[in-house]
Parts: C-alpha cells; sequence; structure tokens
C-alpha cells in the first residue's frame, strides 16, 4: 500500500503549485526570515525553458515573487489532472508515472495471483521495486529505469523456482 501510494502520489506542476500556495507554507516562511523579503523560484517549466546543450536536460530559469500568482492558478485548474486539457499530462515524464501506477497494479495482481510460501520473499522485494524511485526530471528518469531493471531481476527470480533459491 505504501508503494502504491508513493506512485500515485507524484508532484506534478498542480501539486507543487498547491504546495507553493499552502497559507502553512507562508506561515513558515515568515516564522523563519524577518523583513521585506522576496521570493525566487528556479524552475525548468519544459514550455519555456531550453536544453543545455552539453547534457540535453532542460535548465532551471530564476522566477520572481510573480510566480506565487500562477501558483495560484495552477493550483485551482489541478482538477484538468490526467484529463484531455491537462497540457502537463503530455509531457513523456507525467505519461511515464501515470504508466508505472498502471505497471504496479499489473505486478500486484500477478504477484498475488502466483503467490506462496516459497516466494513471499520475492514478492516483498517486487513489491517494495518503487521506494527505489526518487527524485524529478533527469534524476527520477534515471531511478525509474534502474528499478525497471531490478523489477526485471525479481520478476525473473519469482517465475523461477530455481533462480529464487540462489537469490536468497
Amino acid at each position: 500500500a505504501r508503494n502504491a501510494f508513493k506512485l500515485m502520489a507524484y508532484k506534478d506542476e498542480y501539486e507543487v503549485a498547491r504546495l507553493y500556495t499552502d497559507p502553512a507554507f507562508h506561515r513558515r516562511l515568515n516564522e523563519q526570515f524577518e523583513g521585506d523579503f522576496k521570493l525566487r523560484f528556479h524552475l525548468a517549466p519544459p514550455l519555456l525553458t531550453r536544453r543545455d546543450p552539453a547534457t540535453g536536460r532542460l535548465k532551471k530559469r530564476d522566477f520572481g515573487p510573480w510566480m506565487m500568482g500562477a501558483f495560484k492558478v495552477l493550483a485551482r485548474l489541478r482538477g484538468l489532472r490526467g484529463g484531455a486539457f491537462d497540457i502537463f499530462g503530455y509531457q513523456a515524464e507525467r505519461r511515464a508515472e501515470r504508466q508505472l501506477i498502471v505497471d504496479y497494479e499489473t505486478l500486484v495482481r500477478d504477484l498475488s495471483a502466483k503467490l506462496d510460501g516459497d516466494n513471499h520473499g520475492i514478492a516483498v522485494e517486487l513489491a517494495s521495486v518503487p521506494a527505489m524511485i526518487r527524485g524529478y526530471g533527469h534524476v527520477k528518469a534515471a531511478a525509474i529505469e534502474k528499478a525497471k531493471a531490478k523489477e526485471a531481476e525479481l520478476r525473473d527470480a519469482f517465475a523461477q523456482p530455481a533462480s529464487r533459491a540462489a537469490a536468497e
């Protein structure tokens, strides 16, 4: 359940906007900082950001306090999430996050159908693979790749009794 929740609770643009506009966030800022401070945001919005020619990664840009207004609008638009009008949902990263959920549901069904006393340990390991996935952007993409490789290895061990004995 923890790993399913982890996959379903990814932080997309709407969630980031909600967190930044949360009054509790502003209270904590005011408790930590005095005076007339201004917020600056270092973001890499795909529609407004260029890629670094050397790495191919999006380069973060500096955005001023006006972003709070944009965040308020985005937070209110969270109902678009996953629908046809979700402009962020078409990004490869968002599609991959949604696919991870579908893949995990399939994995849990497969594990449940074949679970027994001999393969329980590997099933638990397989169900825990999403815990390996952390980060955002290119960091998350690399973590997904590593997690998928581990999942493939564990699926083989789960399917083959001889492999299970060797893996343990």
